[in-house]
């Protein structure tokens, strides 16, 4: 059976570091929200978020449907279905190495988003805007460095890399962890073009791991695809000319 990805429809969000695995491994997977097949859409989804029905809900998207579990929030999602699409290496060393970055990539999401959203996410960003300027100047000049410096250095200290098959961030083959740090490139170069490109300019190893994940056949192939969404102002990475400093 296919793999249920519940997100909402139209963002990318939080979501799409799940459907870049999904696609990279060639899994097959239902959209589900997205979808107007019977018995998926909104009201499919709702199910779990709202059901009292469901003894173990999910507190929010995304989460992943597969047979009789329910897994919720992306690092453990990604948790889940790596070891089952071939994204991490057996090694339990391994596994919870790919589990620290995937967290870390977080912390720089969680980050993003504070900085066109500061105070509150239930207030529109016009009704915040000061704040989110000083937020996004202190992330630019702070924040993004210091998290692309480590990302760096990760890819510098893995000795695999040495051996030209790279770059990865986990051992010698792709893994899940690589896939959002790409996405995470991708948003940042969306978000912040002046400001990303200044930072991956400093970040040779990273900004050589989004061009190779690019060109892999499946993940090019959904980049070019409907499938995948575009960024916009209604998801985590947002354009604000103003916040790119």
């Amino acid at each position: 059976m296919p793999y249920e990805l519940h997100y909402w429809p139209g963002i990318q969000g939080r979501g799409e570091f799940v459907r870049l695995a999904l696609e990279a491994a060639g899994a097959p997977y239902l959209d589900v929200a997205r979808s107007e097949a019977p018995g998926q859409g909104m009201a499919a989804m709702m199910h779990y978020l709202e059901d009292e029905a469901v003894p173990r809900p999910p507190f929010a998207c995304p989460f992943l449907v597969d047979g009789p579990r329910v897994i919720g929030q992306t690092a453990a999602i990604l948790l889940y279905l790596a070891p089952r699409l071939g994204l991490v290496g057996r090694r339990e060393a391994d596994r919870l190495w790919a589990h620290q970055l995937q967290l870390s990539i977080a912390d720089v999401v969680d980050e993003v988003h504070n900085t066109h959203h500061p105070i509150a996410g239930s207030l529109y960003y016009e009704e915040q805007k000061p704040e989110a300027m000083r937020s996004a100047e202190l992330f630019r000049r702070e924040r993004l460095p210091r998290f692309l410096a480590w990302f760096e250095a990760v890819l510098a200290r893995n000795p695999r890399n040495a051996m030209g098959r790279g770059p990865h961030l986990v051992g010698g083959r792709l893994s899940y962890a690589d896939l959002s740090l790409f996405q995470l490139a991708e948003g940042l170069g969306y978000a912040f073009p002046r400001a990303a490109a200044r930072a991956l300019g400093k970040a040779p190893r990273v900004a050589a791991l989004h061009a190779r994940v690019a060109q892999l056949p499946r993940v090019a192939a959904y980049l070019a695809s409907g499938r995948r969404l575009p960024f916009c102002e209604e998801g985590i990475f947002r354009r604000y000319p103003e916040l790119d400093g």
